[in-house]
């Protein structure tokens, strides 16, 4: 264990972090809300945490080994919630508790769209945009862009990759360097959020709101400048892009990766001073019918889209049969609804809490599910649930064929064995961990349907629930709020990065 390797990186990664809270300023004096001062002071303060654990370290080198990875980035997370929820305290409108603070720092880094706030609509604009720059951040996860610059300083990248990426194929990588792996997702992610604030802005909204609904569309997050999310906007074509845009969100990154050098083959990409630089050909080859294939073709991305068209269906039709909205209304609620909180990004266009029946609850075990392995979306993920249910369909099959050689394939590729006993134990300790979560919830005194609601949000990164947090967790006890938290993260790092660090064996040497 290189103890001092994983403080020194933890104290650069501060460092970077304190540059975040530059954007905000800037937006502040823009709009003249008074809040600059702020950002300014926080900056100032996260910086000089980071050098006061970089500068006295900053000699000390050491190849990163695998356990240092799971505690750089658990140490991350828990150190930049914190690091987070400076400005927020320091803001003069709104007045947050330190709970607070940290809870909303949490809820956005860790892409939950959870919140405990209320009158969004006269918030100052650096606040609004700085809870959805967080999401941002958090949505492909600062560390995959600290792994493609730490390199350059003497750090190694592939320990903290693996202990980041969520999903069950941790070790796919989708260049030969891990630093242009990350280069890759990121230039991804860049391009589809411009695409979408584009898209966003043409379709009515303010640029100020484009971009920031944009960076909680890609990020699958759900924090909106306004209390009434997307309802505010009252507009049927904004309500189906963002449908658009969060599904892609909730695909994964390597498809809309793969999807980009088949469309522009020739294109070079690079990361130049923290940005994208494109290098344009004079002759450019395109494959749209290759960049559509290599959707199609993939099993997860195929199961994601029955899932959720298999939800609207569902959610749609109780909502025409029922009476709820009109036909075409319901169908526009139903896909927007389905796909916001299936992909667990947490946008409303609908108190879908007041849907009639099962909706409510069939929408909320539906973020259970999440996207696409490789995403930025929570949940179990669609891979694991794709391989669950073949591994469950080949045991149908044994009680038949006993004697029968059956083989859980994913493709055109036989599922190794180590595969599937760790999607199952990851299973097994995702409900138990959820049990206990909502047992110490309704202990501290919420009711079941809340209670069950609260940590389905916050474990699944989803954000709304029901009962007492359908809008906001602001009225919840600060325990329940704490609890939270680590739920919150426990979903991020997907539970076993966050856990193996409590395992004796972790501190052997």
């Amino acid at each position: 264990m290189n103890i001092f390797v994983v403080l020194r990186i933890l104290g650069l990664l501060l460092t970077m972090f304190s540059m975040t809270m530059l954007p905000p300023a800037i937006v502040s004096w823009i709009y003249h809300d008074g809040a600059w001062h702020a950002f300014v002071l926080a900056f100032f303060i996260v910086l000089a945490a980071g050098l006061a654990l970089y500068l006295p370290l900053r000699h000390r080198r050491a190849e990163l080994r695998i356990r240092d990875g799971f505690l750089v980035v658990t140490g991350f997370w828990i150190m930049f919630g914190f690091a987070g929820a400076v400005p927020l305290l320091l803001v003069e409108i709104p007045i947050m508790s330190f709970t607070d603070a940290v809870f909303e720092s949490v809820s956005g880094f860790t892409t939950t769209g959870a919140t405990v706030l209320v009158g969004l609509d006269t918030l100052p604009h650096s606040v609004l945009w700085y809870r959805q720059q967080t999401q941002w951040f958090g949505g492909m996860g600062i560390i995959v862009l600290a792994v493609a610059i730490l390199p350059v300083l003497g750090i190694g990248g592939m320990q903290l990759y693996r202990a980041e990426t969520p999903g069950p194929m941790k070790d796919t990588k989708l260049t030969p360097r891990i630093t242009e792996t990350a280069k890759a997702l990121w230039i991804a992610y860049f391009g589809l959020t411009v695409i979408c604030a584009t898209s966003y802005r043409l379709a009515g909204m303010t640029w100020f709101d484009a971009i920031c609904h944009a960076f909680s569309s890609i990020g699958t997050a759900g924090f909106s400048t306004h209390d009434a999310s997307f309802a505010h906007f009252d507009s049927t074509l904004i309500e189906w892009l963002g449908a658009l845009f969060m599904f892609l969100g909730a695909t994964s990154f390597a498809l809309h990766f793969y999807a980009m050098r088949r469309l522009m083959p020739d294109v070079h990409v690079r990361l130049q001073g923290g940005l994208p630089h494109v290098t344009w050909p004079h002759r450019r080859k395109v494959s749209v019918l290759g960049a559509i294939r290599g959707y199609v073709q993939d099993s997860e991305f195929r199961a994601f889209m029955v899932i959720q068209a298999g939800l609207i269906a569902i959610v749609a039709g109780y909502l025409v049969l029922g009476g709820h909205h009109a036909p075409g209304e319901s169908l526009t609620k139903a896909v927007f609804q389905s796909v916001s909180i299936g992909t667990t990004t947490g946008f409303t266009s609908v108190e879908f809490s007041a849907w009639p029946g099962a909706l409510p609850v069939l929408l909320i075990l539906a973020s259970f599910i999440g996207g696409c392995a490789g995403s930025t979306a929570g949940g179990m993920k669609v891979m694991r649930w794709l391989l669950i249910f073949k591994q469950g369909w080949r045991e149908l099959a044994r009680l038949l064929h006993p004697n029968a050689m059956m083989t859980v394939r994913l493709g055109d590729r036989g599922v190794p064995t180590r595969v599937s006993e760790a999607i199952w134990g990851f299973f097994s300790v995702y409900v138990v961990v959820f049990c206990v979560l909502m047992a110490c919830m309704m202990t501290i005194g919420l009711d079941q349907v809340t209670a069950f609601s609260a940590v389905a949000a916050t474990l699944n990164n989803l954000g709304p629930g029901l009962g007492e947090v359908s809008a906001t967790f602001g009225t919840v006890p600060d325990a329940a709020k704490w609890l939270g938290i680590l739920a919150m993260i426990l979903g991020r790092l997907e539970i076993f990065t966050l856990l193996v660090l409590l395992t004796p064996e972790f501190w052997r040497r």
